[in-house]
């Protein structure tokens, strides 16, 4: 089993990027965040507490459809660049219907999508925040106001070049990506709230209307 597992497409990127242990980030939450939430809102039953559940990454692939199937090229950068950043992986997804206006058609591969949990979220999280968000180009910092009513946050990258592990020289297909941070029992106030003690970048208030 293990050999053909090692033989699959991107299984060599994805043990690359594999975490060796607990992050540090996580770490942070449970001896620093967690005791600021009881402070702060009076959380005493841990179970009670914010927490973040899983991120998910998604690709849009279907504006470059070649007729029925996608160009060799996008299909296969993709597929690496979420291998790579994330540590497993993805699953390409098809069309449930078809959009006339889009020339989709039901059947046809329109994104690639990652779920991670556990160590492997944790460790992504630690490289989005400490390693990606300072490469973007012009960054002045997160948007505060892409929370919805259940604390979940999104957030978008134009390419996948902020990842120091993505050598941008071999790629053939620049592609940006949609992440999507996935808490439970939250709302936006202790959502922001977590993100801003585990360091997340949010834009300062005098450079929110810039």
């Amino acid at each position: 089993m293990a050999k053909d597992k090692k033989n699959k497409p991107g299984a060599d990127d994805a043990a690359a990027s594999a975490p060796s242990g607990p992050a540090a980030l996580q770490t942070r939450y449970v001896e620093h965040v967690a005791p600021l939430l009881k402070e702060k809102f009076g959380i005493d039953n841990p179970m009670a507490r914010p927490e973040i559940e899983k991120i998910v990454i998604n690709v849009n692939m279907g504006r470059h459809l070649d007729g029925a199937k996608l160009p060799p090229n996008v299909r296969e950068t993709v597929v690496k660049t979420l291998t790579t950043i994330s540590g497993q992986k993805p699953v390409v997804i098809r069309a449930k219907q078809s959009v006339a206006n889009f020339k989709v058609r039901e059947g046809f591969e329109t994104s690639a999508m990652v779920t991670m949990r556990r160590d492997r979220m944790w460790n992504f999280l630690e490289r989005l925040i400490h390693l990606a968000t300072p490469r973007i180009r012009d960054f002045r910092g997160l948007p505060t106001t892409s929370f919805d009513k259940q604390g979940n946050y999104s957030m978008g990258l134009t390419e996948q070049g902020a990842f120091p592990e993505i050598d941008m020289a071999s790629v053939t297909f620049t592609h940006g990506m949609h992440i999507n941070i996935v808490f439970k029992g939250s709302n936006p106030e202790k959502s922001r709230f977590v993100l801003e003690e585990l360091g997340m970048p949010f834009r300062k208030p005098e450079t929110a209307r810039a």
